[in-house]
């Protein structure tokens, strides 16, 4: 079954056709189409065993952006499908479901409605998805599309853990509460290291660290998500590329008096000028950061290191409280994969919980699955390369399959 799966962004659309035959997968082609309804449209392109493609081309809207797509997926040349007829479905990765959805589920107009409804929630990204959505309807209208969302494997959260101490009847008028976010690729890192290890994710207490220019953490206990970092939003826990994490909400009301900041203006200054950026004043990406640190002595730039591995340290010793123990922890992520450093800096100072890090294996390894703890350490610290397009296609295989 060839499915096509979608993330839709408000001006980009990331793609990937995949081919699953008895609950396995081959990728033939991804995608990015970016700076839709912008001048100068971009598309990055590539088959599978082919050389990548970049072009520039006016996409005025996500209806062009995926005619332009499917015209390049069947393409004479180095097309991998002959006919759009051959997309059997369409899965779309949705980033807030709410409180309506626990898990994927086929698109239908009600479910349309429910992710628009979310879009109060999730205004830069639930729109795009819907539009992502309505044009597959237009292009594809009778290809079952299913959606699955980031905030699903995280409503399994107890409601101590979710709620805020504000007056409970906030609550239960706009349903202010902790969602989560990236709970796709906790929920597929942990199965798959369990998986590797021959242990029954059921039967485990993990700490996932989904680490990137959005980062999150969540605690798995016995298979089901008790705990994550991220809450109404995805500003709220970890420090990350330019979001703020945790933060007095007294200094956000302080700044915005002082500075005379406008709502959208505060919003801005903790979702895009904050995080490693504002702290380091470099860049958001940790690459960059790590040079000026390492490499030319900058203060503000290793000061932006060590307050980003404090804080994944802190929320990994909360979370093993709060499980009541910890038998495994997991990185993934862009940073989480490939910097050795922030996984040494966020495991030091853990040795009390039994954690050994073998410093050999750790320095060498980027991008790989593998462990790097010792074989004493009690908690298995792992390397787990996430793939949320996989996840996507296979629940959009599993619940088209039974139609």
């Amino acid at each position: 079954m060839k499915i096509l799966v979608l993330n839709c962004g408000s001006s980009s659309i990331k793609y990937q056709l995949m081919d699953v035959i008895d609950g396995t997968s081959n990728l033939l082609a991804k995608g990015l189409l970016d700076r839709i309804g912008l001048e100068n449209g971009i598309l990055n392109h590539q088959a599978t065993g082919q050389e990548k493609i970049k072009c520039t081309v006016d996409i005025p809207d996500h209806q062009t952006g995926i005619n332009i797509m499917l015209t390049r997926l069947k393409d004479p040349v180095g097309g991998v499908i002959k006919s759009e007829q051959e997309i059997k479905a369409v899965g779309h990765r949705v980033a807030h479901g709410g409180e309506n959805f626990k898990e994927s589920v086929l698109i239908n107009e009600e479910v349309k409605k429910d992710i628009e409804r979310c879009g109060e929630l999730a205004p830069l990204h639930n729109p795009a998805h819907v539009k992502g959505i309505h044009s597959i309807d237009n292009i594809l209208p009778h290809v079952p599309q299913v959606a699955v969302f980031d905030t699903s494997f995280h409503q399994t959260m107890p409601e101590y853990a979710y709620l805020y101490a504000i007056p409970y009847s906030l609550y239960e008028k706009y349903k202010i509460r902790r969602y989560g976010f990236h709970g796709t690729s906790h929920k597929y890192v942990a199965q798959k290291a369990c998986e590797s290890l021959g242990k029954k994710m059921e039967d485990q207490k993990i700490i996932t660290c989904h680490l990137g220019n959005g980062a999150s953490i969540a605690a798995i206990k016995n298979g089901k998500s008790v705990d994550t970092s991220m809450g109404f939003t995805p500003i709220e826990g970890l420090m990350m590329g330019t979001r703020c994490g945790d933060l007095d909400i007294g200094a956000v009301l302080y700044l915005a008096e002082k500075e005379d900041l406008s709502i959208k203006h505060t919003n801005d200054l903790f979702n895009k000028k904050s995080g490693i950026l504002g702290v380091s004043g470099i860049s958001s990406d940790m690459r960059d950061v790590e040079i000026e640190a390492y490499e030319n002595g900058n203060h503000k730039a290793a000061l932006a290191l060590d307050m980003y591995a404090y804080r994944v340290k802190k929320y990994v010793g909360a979370y093993a409280a709060a499980m009541g123990g910890l038998d495994m922890i997991i990185f993934t992520g862009g940073i989480g994969e490939n910097d050795f450093s922030t996984r040494k800096k966020s495991m030091t100072g853990l040795e009390f919980l039994g954690i050994e890090i073998d410093d050999e294996i750790n320095h060498n390894l980027k991008g790989m699955e593998a462990i790097i703890s010792k074989p004493n350490s009690k908690i298995t610290v792992m390397v787990y390369p996430t793939n949320e397009e996989l996840v996507i296609a296979m629940d959009t295989y599993n619940i088209v399959k039974k139609m």
